[in-house]
């Protein structure tokens, strides 16, 4: 009978790093621009993986201040993925529904953000706008956040700031690919 993998066995397989290769050393948390505004610091955040308290870590408000600018990862002596780790934590907190509702619409944002760019090779503002309301409404029914920023279309439209029509790249299959091969899994990313 094969043994179910732990969290930490499945953070690592989407991190694509070993956790335990951390030593604590802190160039982490000393390089991280938000260090100073997190609950729980990087290297914190990787101890408590290591000692298997994911739970903990999933529940950190830093997993969600955190920019993925990649500059922990970057300074790791040791190669350990510390941006992967953090994004795998917040992945497992919404598959999980240990996220709060604020966290959730943050999720849908990526979620609106990313389709957008997907169908249209570039951003489409207002679709944007509309796809985000919608299914974060549908998260959270609040009609208060819903037309919360309808008063500043006028302003940013006098502007130039937001376009009503946008405009799609004439090769969209070129972005396709992009997104397939960011999707597919990493023994197909090897072949392609």
């Amino acid at each position: 009978m094969q043994k179910s993998p732990s969290m930490v066995d499945v953070i690592e397989e989407l991190a694509h790093t070993q956790v335990h290769d951390c030593y604590q050393c802190g160039k982490c948390t000393a390089g991280c621009p938000m260090a100073d505004r997190m609950d729980v610091i990087p290297s914190q955040i990787m101890r408590l993986v290591q000692m298997g308290r994911v739970d903990k870590a999933m529940k950190a408000e830093s997993i969600w201040l955190c920019v993925s600018c990649q500059t922990c990862s970057t300074r790791c002596p040791k190669s350990v993925n510390i941006a992967g780790v953090i994004d795998a934590l917040r992945q497992l907190s919404v598959e999980q529904n240990v996220a709060s509702p604020a966290q959730q619409r943050t999720v849908v944002f990526q979620k609106a953000f990313l389709d957008n760019i997907r169908r249209n090779g570039r951003l489409k503002e207002l679709e944007l706008v509309g796809f985000f309301k919608v299914g974060a409404f549908v998260k959270g029914p609040s009609l208060t956040f819903l037309f919360k920023d309808s008063l500043l279309a006028p302003k940013m439209l006098t502007r130039g700031k937001l376009h009503l029509i946008g405009e799609r790249v004439k090769d969209r299959d070129v972005v396709r690919r992009i997104f397939d091969r960011c999707m597919s899994s990493p023994d197909t990313k090897d072949k392609g």
